[in-house]
């Protein structure tokens, strides 16, 4: 299963979603998911049964990022160039791109794996430590990953008149 185009499905990006989502308050506002997830989780502690409404809320907010801020006026930057990757990426099964980005790719998505029984577990122990480790993991992993999607960017973007429209100065 690719899970990279299992959340794109999930999400239901469409080319103006892609297109918000490469403004850079989008990007950057995304790295608060995570955390946002961990505090509505660990709420459950405090407030019981109702924090399935701030769970709901956090989701929703997963939804909600790509599409709340306005498409970019200049897309010259490491945050939208990360979308345009993630792009392409996504699309590696219909145009090949270099293996060694692949490669790259599935290291980075197995070591932000690695990160995920830390997190699930000081949800679960109500461990502050171990899920502050966990979150630092996966975030540090996203990050890095997101950083290879700009060098696959920057590596494709000469390959497809579509790709080289997406950069705007």
């Amino acid at each position: 299963m690719d899970i990279v185009k299992y959340a794109e499905k999930i999400m239901s990006m469409d080319d103006e979603t892609w297109h918000r989502h490469s403004n850079p308050w989008s990007v950057y506002t995304r790295f608060t998911t995570l955390p946002l997830i961990s505090f509505t989780f660990w709420s459950r502690e405090w407030i019981d049964i109702y924090s399935i409404a701030l769970i709901a809320i956090s989701f929703l907010w997963v939804w909600l990022n790509p599409r709340l801020f306005s498409a970019p006026s200049n897309t010259n930057n490491w945050a939208s160039m990360g979308t345009f990757g993630e792009r392409i990426y996504i699309n590696r099964h219909n145009e090949i791109i270099p293996n060694h980005h692949i490669k790259a790719c599935r290291i980075l998505q197995l070591l932000s794996a690695m990160g995920l029984p830390f997190f699930i577990y000081g949800l679960y122990s109500l461990n502050l430590w171990i899920l502050i480790l966990g979150n630092f993991w996966i975030m540090v992993s996203k990050a890095w990953f997101v950083d290879r999607m700009v060098w696959l960017y920057l590596d494709m973007k000469e390959s497809n008149p579509i790709y080289q429209s997406w950069l705007k100065t």
